[in-house]
């Protein structure tokens, strides 16, 4: 296949694709060598012709039917709701040392208020995902939007009682569970793979970005008006956005025929009948062959398709939390389908890539309070906040740096590869991840085990290193999952979801105790050693994540 990647053991690779014309990153070259497919449809937006793919329907309920304003607004929609979601993880943060006061406490009992949280996000994300298969995800971010109102409501009345705060946070994570297991599957249903780069860079800066900024808004608010407030806020900016989720995102999972999911059968086994002969369907959209002929694009195709194919559905069906089941397989089936993927290298491999550094990440958070709350510096609350800058700054620039290097990376790559797109491409991004994913663990180990010398601003820095380069393998990881198996696309998702929450709730029952029994500078030198050595895998497991 070239490039490093080798040749499969079968003749169809999904997400392999060839390029109309090298200069852009496009899928599936025509069988006509140098002319148009009457039978596929393109997108002409551009100044070159991009083949679709996956190809849409002629039914205007598909969402790859809609205009590229209503999907993205969707997805903007999602994506904001998503940022306030997902400050509910690190919530606690800044104020491990006042809570510990106020419910009398450990610490190790108060970052189980985060743990058990992540570990509702987890099996919650394990039943939600199975339910979207079959239903569909607009019922789930409804429901996750509404037990986030509720639970917060609920935390921030707590008072002084642990229990009732600790099933508040473990209700919280149930709420958040939807966008973070199903936000990027929502990318792959909307958008081309040509379109899906800097989406799906938007969607994770949601989900990561809003939660390192939360720690310094927290840290403030706990200061000036109490911690309660922390949680009240949240359930009524969720209030906020209940409305758009309910009038403006309608189901974005489509049950498509197979034929169309030419990212999945790939090009050569692209099944649609051939002009003119006696299978070819009664609508047809024909393209002019000649350079100069008007070549419709998805958006063209749908009004035509209202004219020839199934109407349209009425905007008050489309509030309806259901619209029918997305599959014949059954729901318990599609629970257990995630387990055994565990064992398939691509999806071992992106758990890997993606959920340690959100591990560690989450580990710097439980062990920062200590360390800054601890003589010489005595930060309080505030200042404990304001340590989330630098890895919020870190964040913001990892996608940045991801949103231009992934479609850049794949187009350059693609030229090399003489036009012909493999889904690997993507793990070039693993490559930024190690350096300062790396750089930023083992430099927050040197630093902060000695803030008498160094101060507080190299620990910062080097924490927005390490949340740089998790960024980077979470987009990395969640690109070549959409590309290369959009087929096990939610299921892969659920394993990312399941294996980053546990392995985070696992490390929020050690990390005092590995703190207390060794040293910053130990613990930080094995897990920085451990990351090394998982982001060096993906060169002994790039031969193997080819499909079968």
């Amino acid at each position: 296949m070239g490039l490093g990647v080798l040749n499969p053991k079968s003749e169809h690779v999904p997400g392999k694709c060839l390029s109309l014309l090298q200069e852009r990153n496009v899928c599936i070259r025509p069988p006509q060598v140098g002319g148009f497919d009457s039978r596929l449809k393109y997108d002409r937006s551009g100044p070159v012709p991009i083949i679709l793919v996956p190809q849409p329907s002629d039914d205007p309920n598909d969402p790859l039917n809609w205009s590229l304003w209503k999907r993205d607004m969707i997805i903007i929609i999602l994506s904001v709701t998503s940022v306030i979601a997902s400050t509910l993880s690190p919530l606690l943060a800044a104020n491990t040392v006042t809570l510990s006061l106020v419910f009398q406490r450990d610490f190790t009992q108060t970052a189980l208020l985060t743990g058990y949280h992540l570990a509702g996000v987890g099996v919650a994300g394990f039943l939600f995902v199975a339910s979207a298969r079959v239903w569909g995800k607009r019922h789930l971010y409804l429901l996750g939007t509404v037990l986030i109102i509720v639970s917060s409501a609920w935390g921030g009345a707590s008072g002084t009682n642990y229990k009732s705060l600790l099933w508040a946070r473990v209700i919280q994570g149930v709420g958040l569970a939807p966008f973070e297991a199903l936000v990027n599957a929502s990318v792959g249903d909307l958008y081309f793979v040509h379109e899906r780069g800097k989406r799906m860079a938007l969607s994770n800066l949601a989900l990561f970005g809003g939660a390192f900024f939360t720690p310094v808004l927290v840290g403030k608010i706990t200061h000036s008006i109490g911690w309660t407030w922390s949680f009240y806020l949240i359930a009524i900016f969720c209030g906020a956005m209940l409305p758009f989720i309910i009038f403006f995102c309608p189901e974005t999972a489509y049950r498509r025929d197979a034929v169309f999911n030419t990212d999945i059968l790939g090009a050569q086994r692209l099944s649609l009948p051939l002009q003119g002969s006696s299978q070819a369907p009664k609508a047809e959209h024909n393209i002019d062959p000649s350079p100069n002929s008007s070549i419709p694009t998805s958006f063209d195709h749908e009004n035509k398709a209202r004219n020839t194919g199934p109407a349209k559905a009425s905007y008050s069906r489309s509030l309806l939390p259901f619209n029918g089941r997305k599959t014949s397989q059954s729901f318990f089936k599609l629970l257990i389908r995630p387990l055994p993927l565990f064992a398939h290298p691509a999806v071992l491999w992106a758990t890997l890539i993606q959920g340690t550094l959100i591990g560690w990440t989450v580990m710097i958070g439980v062990v920062l309070a200590v360390i800054f709350f601890s003589p010489p510096l005595w930060f309080n609350e505030e200042q404990t906040g304001y340590m989330y800058t630098g890895p919020f700054v870190g964040a913001i620039l990892g996608f940045l740096l991801s949103g231009l290097l992934a479609d850049w990376s794949a187009k350059w790559m693609t030229r090399q590869n003489k036009g012909i797109y493999e889904p690997e491409f993507r793990i070039i991004l693993v490559i930024p991840q190690l350096m300062f994913g790396c750089a930023g663990l083992y430099g927050f180990g040197i630093t902060a085990s000695n803030v008498t010398r160094y101060g507080w601003f190299w620990p910062d820095f080097f924490f927005a290193l390490e949340v740089l380069g998790m960024v980077l393998g979470a987009v990395a990881s969640a690109l070549y999952i959409v590309d290369a198996h959009s087929e096990i696309t939610v299921e892969a998702f659920t394993c990312l979801l399941i294996f980053k929450n546990l392995f985070s709730f696992g490390l929020t029952w050690e990390a005092y105790p590995w703190l207390i029994g060794s040293s910053v500078k130990k613990m930080f030198y094995v897990i920085a050693s451990v990351q090394l050595g998982i982001c060096l895998l993906s060169i002994p497991m790039l031969p193997f994540m080819e499909p079968d």
